[in-house]
């Protein structure tokens, strides 16, 4: 009888344990986006300012999948919050000259700003939206995995062979990709699918980076156009 009186208690105190994971998870996982963003954001301020030149396609996917790699390795340590400042640093420096082309045209500052502002929108109502539904978007995530190798794979197309159409193709692709990621992380954040905010922290800022620059590819193509 005592057995049976405890085991309710057990589940609500590790029920409990498990909701308090969570939020901690999703805590530190904001707190290190909001720092990153900033790190980063300055970052790409700085690079733009000083008009230093792009590292290049190469260059970039070299230095993006090291750190990457770096960061997951040493996700578990306090070497990997080092890391995350440093894969979005460098982020942020290969923004800078792509900024500041923007910036150089027609009405850069308004295009800059409205695609700041869109990626504003769709990452605080989508991530609203799934910590308020708590519904599970777990099913994006094969979908999402394979889209993104496409669109990745279309866009290094779109470079290389310098198609236009396709690059504008693949850029509207990525926002909904990164919307679709977005929701899907949260929800894993949230449902205690993603226990380590380091990894969590990565996901959501590389979302917001792609977000970003996709509404600004976008938005700066129909600005020319006008």
């Amino acid at each position: 009888m005592n057995q049976l009186q405890t085991l309710p208690r057990d589940m609500a105190g590790a029920g409990a344990a498990g909701v308090l994971a969570t939020h901690k998870v999703l805590r530190n996982t904001y707190a290190l986006l909001a720092l990153t963003l900033a790190f980063s954001a300055g970052i790409a301020a700085l690079s733009a300012a000083w008009k230093l030149p792009h590292p290049g396609i190469l260059l970039t996917l070299a230095g993006y999948f090291g750190l990457l790699f770096a960061t997951t390795k040493l996700r578990n340590s306090g070497w990997g919050v080092v890391s995350v400042f440093a894969l979005t640093g460098f982020m942020g420096y290969t923004l800078g000259p792509i900024v500041g082309h923007y910036l150089s045209l027609a009405n850069g500052h308004q295009v800059v700003l409205m695609a700041m502002g869109g990626t504003a929108a769709i990452f605080l109502g989508l991530s609203a939206y799934a910590l308020t539904s708590k519904r599970d978007f777990g099913f994006l995530g094969g979908f999402l995995f394979a889209g993104i190798l496409v669109a990745f794979l279309a866009g290094l197309g779109a470079i290389f062979f310098q198609v236009s159409a396709l690059a504008l193709t693949v850029s509207a692709a990525f926002v909904l990709l990164m919307a679709g990621l977005i929701l899907y992380e949260t929800s894993r954040i949230v449902r205690g699918g993603e226990t380590n905010y380091v990894m969590a922290t990565v996901t959501l800022f590389v979302s917001i980076f792609n977000l970003f620059t996709s509404l600004l590819h976008l938005i700066g193509f129909g600005n020319q156009n006008d």
